[in-house]
């Protein structure tokens, strides 16, 4: 393994100071404490964000909830509100590199893929932009002389929008474009790790017109400000993207007011080899989906399900791969694996790889905690001989750990890929279309990939089956999920039966 360290002085990371955004200005916690932010990288404070609490929260979503009443931005037309995001798009695009500059120093990521993500998020609002344009509704002139029906779609009102740490802009960027395409208002909550480009998003909207209250932004704790975002009246819809457990507490706590909830929870995505694949294309693509974002994605292929005859070949070829890989200072634009998020986190990614080697798994490569002398770092890492009934199998390790199991038939591979309470995505890896067709049809996954891994558009939805989520981010449907549909009967005429003669 290649490991990358430059150490840095700490009078070279300077510490930025962030408010919260409530109805157009940046104002201070109401309880006057700040959370500090850590470079996981680098040991040293980066950033210094408000404590919001449960007040904060509730001054945002009455800010939230006049804007949207009053129609400043609902009531626009599609192309004022799409022309608003297509300038967003362009502001996100000049300050791109200070972006992915916050994203690397809160989340641990490598500089070059922060840079990248910023690439994909300026297309999803580009996109999002021209969906605002189209959104429309239906309409039925078959229903005899007398009925005229339409079928309208209006914003569905204020949204509230909850964000992970491992994926800051990005994913913010797969929903908050797409409810302000459809004309509802927002309330924002971001991790409390990684909080600051989204910050400055709310910088960047505001420069591009978007109306005072539009578009709110509280930093602080799920307990603290992300529950009561989930129960308040005022909120029509919450958008939450993180683990599965807290995903079935925003489910519970949005029943109370029988909310519409979209959920992007947890994976534990397989990829399946057949001993017909193009084996090169396939090892590159292995260890990028184990090792991507230091595994911390719930999209990781973490699974690797291998035909028993060429299971060893696949196993070294991965760990001599695994090898190449550099780990390191994320700020170093040759990284390929930064720091993990924080160091409970890698003591649990240590913890799963020593309990499954105790329960019988091979360490074939890595296996162990980086001491770099700066930050918190996981080797790259391979269990062999795992077991479907193993938790690094069923279970999300969140690290870079791949867990490789064996399969004899096309029937046994699709049990074994089925098998967990995961669904998110797939991969398979033959030559035989008529192989990658039968995996893609019956493997139970919101996406599959076919001789690839990982790919993505803007116009490819994205989300999960089972305990993976509810609904779909991306792809042209994308602004309808926030939206409501009303149907309008109209009789022409004079009514032609009356029910009391």
């Amino acid at each position: 393994m290649t490991i990358l360290v430059r150490p840095r002085a700490l009078e070279d990371f300077k510490v930025r100071e962030f408010q919260l955004l409530i109805d157009g200005r940046w104002v201070d916690g109401s309880g006057g404490a700040a959370i500090e932010r850590k470079s996981p990288g680098h040991g040293v404070v980066v950033s210094r964000y408000q404590a919001a609490t449960k007040a904060d929260a509730e001054r945002a979503i009455a800010a939230a909830r006049r804007a949207f009443d009053t129609g400043t931005w609902s009531r626009m037309t599609g192309a004022e509100r799409s022309n608003i995001l297509l300038k967003a798009a362009e502001l996100i695009a000049a300050r791109s590199d200070e972006l992915a500059y916050l994203d690397c120093i809160e989340s641990g990521k490598p500089i070059s893929q922060a840079k990248a993500e910023l690439g994909g998020a300026v297309d999803i609002w580009r996109y999002a932009a021209a969906l605002g344009r189209d959104l429309h509704g239906e309409s039925y002139n078959t229903l005899g002389e007398g009925t005229l029906g339409v079928v309208l779609r209006e914003a569905i009102g204020v949204v509230s929008i909850i964000t992970p740490w491992n994926f800051p802009f990005l994913i913010v960027s797969q929903k908050l474009p797409f409810a302000l395409a459809a004309g509802c208002t927002a309330v924002v909550k971001p991790s409390e790790l990684t909080s600051g480009s989204t910050l400055v998003l709310g910088e960047i909207l505001m420069e591009a017109g978007v109306p005072a209250g539009v578009v709110n932004i509280v930093t602080g704790t799920g307990a603290e400000v992300g529950a009561p975002m989930t129960v308040h009246p005022d909120v029509d819809m919450v958008s939450f993207t993180g683990s599965t457990l807290v995903g079935k507490l925003t489910m519970a706590n949005a029943a109370q007011t029988l909310k519409k909830v979209s959920l992007e929870l947890g994976g534990k995505n397989p990829q399946i080899v057949f001993p017909d694949a193009e084996l090169d294309d396939f090892i590159d693509a292995a260890v990028f989906g184990a090792y991507f974002n230091a595994g911390e994605c719930c999209n990781a292929g973490s699974r690797l399900i291998v035909h028993r005859d060429i299971a060893d070949d696949v196993v070294a070829r991965i760990a001599a791969h695994s090898a190449k890989v550099k780990v390191g200072d994320p700020l170093d634009p040759q990284t390929k694996v930064g720091a993990i998020i924080t160091p409970e986190h890698l003591a649990k990614i240590d913890g799963c790889v020593r309990n499954a080697a105790t329960g019988g798994a091979n360490i074939s490569h890595g296996g162990e905690p980086l001491e770099l002398g700066m930050g918190q770092f996981m080797s790259p890492t391979i269990l062999s001989a795992v077991q479907p009934d193993m938790a690094v199998a069923r279970e999300e390790v969140f690290g870079p750990v791949l867990s490789v199991l064996t399969f004899e038939t096309l029937d046994e591979a699709v049990r074994i890929a089925n098998s967990i309470d995961y669904g998110l995505s797939a991969g398979v890896w033959s030559r035989d279309f008529d192989t990658c067709l039968t995996i893609g049809r019956q493997v139970r996954a919101g996406t599959i990939w076919m001789n690839t891994f990982m790919d993505g558009a803007s116009e490819l939805p994205f989300g999960g089956y089972k305990q993976s989520g509810l609904g779909r981010e991306l792809g042209r449907h994308a602004v309808e999920d926030y939206t409501e549909t009303k149907t309008l009967n109209m009789h022409l005429g004079r009514r032609k039966v009356v029910w009391t003669s």
